[in-house]
């Protein structure tokens, strides 16, 4: 029962450290520097995704200038 838990807790220890086994980004400075501007450019990309999505991008068929509506 001791080793169970011993392996359970190194487990989620491992686990824990993912990010340092497995690098998302390149370790050369220039390869790394290309990538986090994709990356950071992807994500400037979201929010015009989202109002193409949810038809935001749509003009407005609004007048410019209030209109009373009533009789004058």
């Amino acid at each position: 029962m001791r080793n169970f838990i011993i392996a359970t807790l190194l487990g989620i220890a491992l686990i824990g450290n993912t990010g340092c086994f497995l690098p998302i980004y390149s370790a050369d400075p220039t390869t790394r520097t290309t990538e986090l501007i994709y990356t950071s450019e992807n994500m400037r990309h979201v929010l015009e995704e989202w109002q193409r999505i949810w038809f935001l991008d749509q003009p407005s068929h609004l007048t410019p200038y209030r209109t009373h509506g009533g009789i004058l």
